[in-house]
């Protein structure tokens, strides 16, 4: 007889640890209105536990830091590059690999390479930083996802994936000479964190290249879409998550990075691309506003620990544990009757404040109202993926709302224990019991672009 343990334990020693502070409820109060009610604007020691991103906030391993030792700070032809390069060409396939200092420098690069104005770029649905690179070049970022992706109590396996037909229908209407190339995200992390099919990316990749149109991925989680596929669709039960990955790049032209997440680092970021002409476009504006192509406005160290952090990604024992972990709290919401993004995806449990804070209208923007009471509540930062990031301002004065207001509970990686889940379940229980005494906010200035960042709000 073989033991079958239920539980599934963190697959690593912790060997260094930092404090966190605890404060008290009129703490926290000050620490909010000095911020204008904005979680951004919180100072980090104001935070017990911080789900703010999972973004440059995770733990990295030992063999990261024994490699950051062994950094190549040259300028040019640094050793620690052509290890990021090989490391990055073994999981992508692609040809030419180009450093940036994070993922968004990757996207600025590329659209600004080859978006024009009156462009339209189709994705399943673009991030904040992404549909801003897009949009600062006059061009459409527009999102496609399948109607499921739009609807957080249903269940579909792969609710990342790109609508087909909408992707035909746009490149017909629109003319594939204004789309200068499609994305897919994966995983799709404006949608609840939920993956892509390789059926939807191989499928995805033929109709782009029957029209023309080159076909990029934006890969920051990478490794765990991976996972999704090999738990969720048939015939991939035996693939390595390696594997998988290889297998969903091969149907692409190219990718842009975030190593700030599936890369476990705490910066860094790349463009990968085959096009030799895209290549060198790219490469002279990374000179001019990042830094030499071997180093990409990145130290040395910093590829080093990117290089061995994209492998540990994709190992099965951390995925297994990352992604358990994202479920066992979804788990614990659901028993207590929080609706939330189902089934639960990769890096982050959603909660769907619409339906939990159904008095608050949108343009009170009921997630940002449930982000302050959970951190009133227990020193817990969460992030809003509603209509504070993605709704738009319209010429009336009114405003068009985002399709979902949720809260995001983002899981840095390696960085907390199944105690602070469990304290976590335990404060949004207690903050759903006091769900109607939850106000609106209203925001009291703003910027003209990537509001969510900066803006100030007043509780209505």
């Amino acid at each position: 007889m073989v033991f079958q343990p239920r539980t599934i334990i963190e697959p690593f020693r912790i060997k260094s640890v930092e404090p966190i502070r605890p404060t008290t409820p009129e703490q926290r109060a000050t620490a909010l209105s000095k911020a204008g009610y904005n979680l951004f604007l919180l100072h980090a020691d104001d935070v017990l536990i911080d789900l703010l991103t999972d973004s440059g906030t995770g733990a990295m391993s030992t063999v990261q830091w024994s490699g950051m030792i062994q950094g190549d700070e040259s300028y040019a032809g640094s050793r620690s590059f052509y290890k990021l390069e090989q490391t990055v060409r073994e999981i992508t396939g692609f040809k030419h690999v180009i450093p940036t200092h994070q993922g968004r420098a990757a996207e600025r690069i590329l659209f600004g390479t080859v978006c024009n104005p009156g462009d339209v770029v189709p994705n399943n649905t673009h991030f904040d930083t992404t549909r801003a690179n897009i949009e600062a070049r006059s061009a459409e970022a527009r999102d496609l996802v399948i109607a499921e992706g739009r609807q957080p109590s249903y269940y579909h396996p792969f609710k990342g994936n790109m609508d087909l037909d909408a992707l035909r229908a746009t490149i017909e209407t629109v003319g594939s000479e204004h789309i200068p190339l499609c994305m897919l995200t994966v995983t799709n992390n404006s949608g609840g964190g939920q993956p892509v099919s390789m059926a939807n990316v191989r499928a995805m990749s033929e109709l782009c290249h029957t029209y023309g149109i080159p076909f990029f991925i934006d890969a920051c989680r990478f490794a765990e879409n991976s996972w999704f596929i090999k738990q969720r669709e048939a015939g991939y039960a035996d693939h390595t998550p390696l594997q998988i990955a290889q297998e969903l790049f091969s149907y692409a032209d190219g990718c842009t990075m975030s190593a700030k997440k599936d890369g476990m680092a705490n910066i860094g970021g790349f463009l990968a691309l085959n096009d030799d002409a895209w290549a060198e476009r790219c490469k002279n504006l990374l000179i001019l506003t990042e830094g030499f192509p071997t180093y990409g406005g990145l130290a040395g160290y910093d590829m080093e620990a990117i290089a061995a952090g994209l492998h540990e990604a994709l190992e099965e024992d951390y995925l297994r544990y990352r992604i358990r972990s994202i479920a066992y709290l979804g788990e614990k919401l659901l028993a207590a009757g929080i609706p939330i993004v189902e089934p639960t995806g990769g890096h982050a449990v959603y909660i769907d404040a619409k339906a939990m804070l159904s008095h608050i209208p949108p343009r009170h923007y009921p997630a940002q109202a449930l982000c302050v009471a959970l951190y009133l509540a227990a020193g817990i930062r969460a992030v809003e993926i509603g209509s504070v990031m993605f709704g738009r301002p319209l010429p009336d004065g009114s405003e068009e709302p985002a399709a979902m207001e949720l809260v995001r509970l983002t899981f840095p990686r390696r960085v907390y224990t199944q105690s602070h889940v469990d304290y976590l379940a335990e404060a949004l229980e207690y903050t759903a019991h006091q769900a109607e005494n939850i106000r609106g906010l209203r925001i009291a200035w703003q910027p003209p672009a990537l509001r969510h960042f900066t803006a100030r709000f007043e509780i209505v």
